[in-house]
C-alpha cells in the first residue's frame, strides 16, 4: 500500500445482473425481441456505480480509500450499507430520508456491449455541499464518477461539477474524473456536453472515460458514423487507433486534462499524457515522476481472461488499478499492464469484485506470459 489516501465520490447504486448464457454470434435485436421469453440464470445483486466499483475495487486492491455517495432510506439502500460495512467503508455514505436508492438492471450478453436500465434516485441531488471537505484534506487524490447520471452535476452547464472539482483542488488533491453513458432522450442528453467538458477538464488531472462516452460528447456525428460502421456490433471492435482514437484524444487533451486513460472495451486502453510542465502542476501529494510520465502515447491491448462471465465493473475496476498503480509509483507501462490485467480479472466473475487479483498476483501472471488479445 502506498499510504496515499484516495477519496472516491459520486454515483452509487444497486446493480442487478442476470446471468445470461452466450447466445452465439447474434445481433442484439435478434436476441432482445419483443414478446420473446429469454431464460436466464441466477441474478447477481451487488452495490454498483463508480463509488462501489472503483472505490471498493481500490479497497480490494489494498488502497487507503474513503467512499462518499448518497443513497435512500429503503431496502436497496440497506443492501448497499451492508456491503459497504463488510469493507469498513460505510461511514461517509449519506442516507437521504425521502429519496430512493438508485438501481441498475445490467443486461450483460456475452459478445455484446451491455445494456443498462437505470434509475438515478438519490444521486440526482448529490452536490458539492454533500462532501465533508474537512475529511478530504490530507488525501492525495479525489476521484469523481458518473456526472452524466447525477442531475445536479450537469445542470447549469456543469456548475456543480466545477464546484466539486474546484473544491478538491483547493484542498490540494489531484483530481480524477470518470464519465458514464448518456441517454439521448433524458435531460442529460439535451445538455451541451462539450461545453461542460470545456469548463471541467482544466480542473482534471486524470481523465478516465470510455471512448464511446467521450466521442458522444465531443462529436455526435462521428459517434453516429461509428455506430453505422459497427452495424449492431460493439463499437469498440471497429475502431482504429490512428484513425479513430488518437484524433479524439488530441482534441480531449487540448481541453486541459493532464493524463487521459481511454477505455476501449475488450480491445484495450489508450494512454495519452501532457508535457512535463503540465504534469508538474499535479498535486505533489501524488509524487508523480513528471519526466517519466510526460508525452506518453500508446495503446495497451487487453489480456485474455480465463473465462468471460460479465463485463459489469470491468472499466471501473481497471480505473481503480490504474489510479492505485500511479500512487504506488509504477511507471506508465506497468500502470497500464496492471489496469488491463484487472479489467480482464473482473470479467471472470458475475460480480465486480470477486474476480480481482492483487498486484503481486497480476505481475506474476503477466511475467509468466499472460496472453493478450490480438
Amino acid at each position: 500500500m502506498s499510504g496515499k489516501r484516495i477519496i472516491c465520490a459520486g454515483h452509487v447504486c444497486i446493480d442487478i445482473t442476470p446471468a445470461i448464457t452466450d447466445p452465439g454470434n447474434v445481433r442484439i435485436e435478434e436476441f432482445l425481441m419483443p414478446g420473446k421469453l429469454i431464460q436466464v440464470g441466477k441474478a447477481s445483486v451487488s452495490a454498483g456505480g463508480c463509488v462501489s466499483n472503483t472505490g471498493l475495487g481500490l479497497k480490494v486492491l489494498g488502497a487507503d480509500v474513503s467512499l462518499m455517495g448518497k443513497i435512500g432510506k429503503d431496502d436497496f439502500g440497506e443492501l448497499i450499507l451492508n456491503e459497504y460495512r463488510r469493507y469498513g467503508a460505510a461511514e461517509e455514505l449519506i442516507v437521504q430520508e425521502h429519496d430512493a436508492t438508485s438501481y441498475t438492471v445490467v443486461i450483460a450478453i456475452p459478445g455484446i456491449d451491455r445494456i443498462f436500465l437505470h434509475h438515478p434516485g438519490a444521486n440526482d441531488t448529490f452536490c458539492a455541499k454533500d462532501i465533508p471537505w474537512e475529511k478530504v484534506k490530507g488525501a492525495a487524490l479525489f476521484h469523481f464518477g458518473y456526472p452524466p447520471i447525477m442531475k445536479k452535476t450537469w445542470e447549469n452547464d456543469g456548475e456543480e461539477l466545477v464546484k466539486i472539482l474546484s473544491g478538491a483542488r483547493q484542498a490540494n488533491l489531484a483530481t480524477s474524473l470518470d464519465l458514464a453513458a448518456v441517454d439521448p432522450n433524458s435531460g442529460a442528453g439535451a445538455q451541451d456536453w462539450r461545453a461542460i467538458l470545456v469548463r471541467a477538464l482544466p480542473l482534471v488531472d486524470f481523465f478516465c472515460p470510455s471512448i464511446e462516452e467521450l466521442c458522444w460528447m465531443l462529436d455526435r456525428n462521428l459517434f453516429d458514423a461509428w455506430k453505422e460502421r459497427a452495424a449492431g456490433r460493439d463499437v469498440t471492435t471497429i475502431l482504429n487507433v490512428d484513425r479513430d482514437i488518437r484524433p479524439l484524444a488530441e482534441e480531449c487533451m487540448a481541453l486541459g486534462c493532464r493524463v487521459l486513460l481511454l477505455k476501449c472495451g475488450a480491445s484495450g486502453m489508450y494512454l495519452r499524457t501532457a508535457d512535463r510542465r503540465s504534469l508538474e502542476r499535479i498535486s505533489p501529494a501524488v509524487e508523480l515522476n513528471s519526466a517519466r510520465w510526460a508525452d506518453q502515447d500508446f495503446f495497451e491491448k487487453s489480456y485474455v481472461p480465463e473465462k468471460v462471465l460479465s463485463g459489469t465493473g470491468a472499466g471501473d475496476t481497471s480505473i481503480a488499478a490504474f489510479l492505485k498503480a500511479v500512487l504506488d509509483g509504477y511507471d506508465p507501462e506497468m500502470c497500464m499492464h496492471l489496469s488491463a490485467g484487472t479489467g480482464a480479472s473482473c470479467v471472470e466473475a458475475y460480480d465486480t469484485l470477486s474476480g480481482l487479483r492483487s498486484f503481486d498476483q497480476l505481475k506474476e501472471k503477466i511475467q509468466s506470459g499472460w496472453k493478450k488479445n490480438e
